[in-house]
């Protein structure tokens, strides 16, 4: 889950994601011929799905995510045997959480594991993204990835996407996380994600940088000559990336109130500048911003759904989060689920 940093990974940029306490697990088999034979316990009226190794081929949904990975594979450690898999996630699909990711890094955990392949745990990102990327399809930088593969749920892991250098910064004890998700799907291989991406890319070239990482903000008035949407699309990434930067040293301070300005800041500008925001997601923020046990809440994934992260007081993260899918629902704004903390009965 990111907490901040959204759409600036494939720029280039600074991202700060945290692993949250909901993963995808896998059981792996080997097999002595070349065939792959996989079953979700999430989809199990699919049944069991098979191919063989060399000859994966895109269009046959979740299993994709399967075939990217040993496609991947086959470039750097090609695979001497395939293999039975049964896979099981407690991660809402489309909900904005790296579900993708997740599946991609267990399994490459797992395959390491199994035919001791000597992948680190980067590589294993960079695998990840490339089945994604280039097999799947999905334009996705490496963040969602790297964040499966390295973050760990005590601190949030600061990534510089272009070096791959990274740092854990200490999440304060003071502060808990709520992730609600609004129950809008969204996905990475759809037309806007990708349009946002080559906007990204035509407002870089326009402005002679190889990436838009390489634009400070005292550059923001090179950007208002940008057209539109070009100029609030840069906009957006130069200004988030500064905020990243921020919220660091917010972190490091424990400084609960100025990472939430920060929140709001990040959702305001993905909601008006780089316009990836719903209604439904708007409608959570503003009820989490009148919560007196909230300190921030902002859109957090690729947008066009999926899910919320709130900034709330250590030990209220659970009513606050009550209280805002309460009055959410009251108004219309559909039947969000709390993921996080998990909700108890009574």
């Amino acid at each position: 889950m990111n907490l901040i940093g959204e759409h600036t990974d494939y720029s280039g940029g600074f991202v700060l994601p945290m692993a949250i306490p909901l993963g995808t697990t896998v059981e792996i088999g080997l097999r002595e011929d070349r065939r792959v034979r996989a079953f979700s316990a999430n989809l199990e009226r699919e049944g069991v799905c098979e191919y063989t190794l060399g000859s994966e081929a895109r269009g046959r949904g979740w299993l994709d995510y399967v075939q990217g990975v040993t496609w991947a594979l086959a470039q750097s450690h090609p695979l001497p045997v395939g293999f039975d898999l049964r896979l099981v996630t407690d991660i809402p699909l489309g909900s904005g959480l790296s579900s993708s990711a997740a599946l991609e890094v267990a399994l490459l955990r797992g395959l390491r594991d199994a035919l001791a392949l000597g992948l680190d745990d980067v590589t294993v990102a960079l695998l990840g993204r490339r089945a994604e990327n280039d097999f799947v399809g999905a334009p996705v930088g490496i963040m969602d990835q790297f964040a499966s593969s390295l973050a760990d749920d005590r601190t949030a892991l600061f990534v510089d996407t272009r070096s791959l250098a990274y740092e854990r910064i200490p999440f304060p004890s003071s502060l808990e996380l709520v992730v609600i998700n609004s129950g809008i799907s969204h996905s990475h291989a759809g037309g806007e994600y990708r349009t946002r991406r080559e906007e990204c890319e035509r407002a870089a070239a326009l402005l002679g940088v190889p990436e838009l990482r390489d634009v400070g903000p005292e550059a923001e008035p090179r950007l208002a000559d940008l057209p539109e949407p070009l100029n609030r699309r840069a906009r957006h990434v130069v200004s988030e990336n500064a905020r990243v930067l921020l919220a660091v040293s917010a972190l490091r301070a424990e400084d609960p109130a100025r990472l939430g300005a920060l929140f709001y800041a990040s959702h305001e500008s993905m909601r008006d500048d780089f316009e990836i925001s719903i209604p439904e997601i708007d409608l959570l923020v503003e009820l989490a911003r009148a919560d007196a046990d909230v300190f921030g809440a902002r859109l957090t994934g690729g947008g066009f759904g999926g899910s919320v992260v709130v900034l709330a007081r250590a030990g209220r993260g659970a009513v606050a989060a009550h209280r805002i899918t309460a009055a959410c629902a009251a108004q219309g704004g559909g039947t969000p689920v709390v993921l996080l903390p998990a909700m108890t009965s009574g």
